[in-house]
C-alpha cells in the first residue's frame, strides 16, 4: 500500500493514490485488499470541510473530512499511522486507501494528504469542494508500534524517514502524544523531488519547536538549493551521526527501497530490528 494516501510504489508508508497495484504499497496493499475489501466495509458518509492545494504545484492536496456527525468513527482512530478506505458518494470509482494525516488527539475530523494521480480516485477527490460527500470505511491497522521505543524500551535517539506523501502518517506521529521533546535527538529526513512538491513546509518550524530536527532532502532541486540532495537513504548514510544502537529507534514511511536500505544499514550497525517501526 503505499505515499499515506496509498500508492503504487512498493510500500505503505508512501500512502498516495495510484492506478498501479496498491507503498509506497505493493505487498501491503495486496494483504489489506484481501483482509478488508470494499465489499465488506461499513461506510460512513461525511462532508468535506476543506479541499486545497498542499504544494505549490498543486500535485498534492489537503483534504479534511468533517466527522462532527460521526463521533464513533472519529474516536476509533487511536494510533498514528492508521488508515482507511475512502470513496466518493454516488461515484463508481474504486475506494482508495489513505493514511490519516491528523493526529488521534484531534477530534471531529480526519485530515488526509492526497496525491492527484490522473485517472484515479485521488484525482476525483482533489476535484471536490467543501460540502461534497465522501464515504469512509472503518479505521484500519495498528499504526506505528511506538510502545517498542517508549516506556521500559525507551530510546534516546529516533531517526524518522519519510518520502512523498508518506509524510502524512509521519505528521500524525509528530503531532500526537509522541514525546519528541523527551528525546536527546529526533531527526526527520523527508525526501521529495523538489520544494514545489514538498508538503507541510509551513509546519517545519512547529515541528522543530517540538524537538524534531527536520532535514529536507531533494532529489532534483534547483540551483538555489543548498540543503541535502539525492535520495533520503543516501543523504542519511552520508551524514549519519555516531549512534548507540541499543538506544536508537527508527520510524519509516515511504518507498520500499528507502525502507529496505535504511533498515539494512541500521541493523548492520546493531540497531535491534524490533525498534525499526513501520505502520503495517
Amino acid at each position: 500500500m503505499a505515499t499515506c494516501t496509498f500508492s503504487s510504489k512498493p510500500f505503505l508508508p508512501s500512502l498516495h493514490f495510484s492506478k498501479r497495484p496498491l507503498a509506497s504499497i505493493s505487498p501491503f496493499s495486496r494483504r489489506i485488499s484481501v483482509s478488508a475489501s470494499a465489499t465488506t466495509a461499513t461506510w460512513t458518509p461525511a462532508p468535506l470541510s476543506l479541499v486545497s492545494p498542499a504544494t505549490s504545484d498543486s500535485s498534492v492536496f489537503h483534504v479534511v473530512v468533517d466527522l462532527s456527525s460521526s463521533p464513533s468513527l472519529s474516536t476509533s482512530y487511536s494510533a498514528p499511522g492508521q488508515y482507511l478506505q475512502l470513496k466518493i458518494s454516488g461515484s463508481e470509482s474504486k475506494p482508495a486507501f489513505m493514511a490519516i494525516a491528523s493526529p488521534p488527539t484531534v477530534e471531529g475530523r480526519f485530515e488526509f494528504l492526497v496525491k492527484r494521480v490522473p485517472g484515479s480516485t485521488a484525482e476525483l477527490v482533489c476535484g471536490l469542494k467543501e460540502g461534497d460527500l465522501v464515504e469512509l470505511g472503518p479505521v484500519m491497522g495498528k499504526g506505528f508500534p511506538i510502545e517498542r521505543i517508549e516506556g521500559p524500551e525507551a530510546v534516546d535517539t529516533v531517526f524518522i524517514f519519510a518520502t512523498g506523501t508518506g509524510i502524512s502518517a509521519i505528521r500524525s506521529l509528530i503531532e500526537s502524544d509522541f514525546p519528541t521533546n523527551k528525546k536527546a535527538d529526533v531527526r526527520l529526513y523527508y525526501g521529495a523531488r523538489n520544494l514545489q512538491i514538498m508538503a507541510y513546509q509551513d509546519q517545519f518550524e512547529t515541528w522543530e519547536s517540538s524537538g524534531v530536527t527536520v532535514v529536507p532532502v531533494l532529489s532534483q532541486p534547483d540551483n538555489s538549493w543548498i540543503g541535502e540532495t539525492g535520495y533520503v537513504q543516501n543523504a542519511f548514510l552520508r551524514t549519519k551521526p555516531a549512534l548507540n544502537p541499543s538506544s536508537t529507534g527508527v520510524v519509516l514511511c515511504g518507498h520500499k527501497q528507502m525502507a529496505e536500505e535504511i533498515t539494512s544499514a541500521l541493523v548492520a550497525d546493531g540497531v535491534p530490528k524490533d525498534k525499526i517501526l513501520m505502520n503495517f
